[in-house]
């Protein structure tokens, strides 16, 4: 059995929310761990996790991701969630950015 995806980010929902949404729609068990303290989210930049300085993190089959939109892609198209054909993802796609614009407003 696979390593249950481990999420890191503050403690709160903001674009952490959406990867748990879609790792629930897929019935997929995670862990998480919060970053508490500078200190922790310092160490994850000092160890080369967080490729752009930012979470969401998520470590899945040995990568740590970053960047909400690749995960979010990652993970759709992992657990068949990301359409049948190239018509399909490019509507979810779609959906996928117009929800990130509403969240930014």
């Amino acid at each position: 059995m696979a390593a249950k995806p481990k999420l890191y980010y503050f403690n709160g929902r903001g674009r952490m929310e959406s990867i748990r949404w879609l790792l629930a729609a897929a019935g997929v068990e995670f862990e998480e761990e919060f970053l508490e303290t500078r200190e922790q989210y310092e160490k994850m930049q000092k160890d080369g996790h967080l490729l752009f300085g930012q979470v969401p993190l998520v470590e899945i089959d040995g990568m740590m991701l970053t960047q909400t939109r690749a995960i979010l892609s990652y993970l759709a198209a992992k657990y068949n969630l990301y359409g049948k054909d190239l018509k399909e993802r490019v509507r979810i796609d779609m959906y996928a950015d117009g929800t990130q614009d509403l969240m930014m407003m």
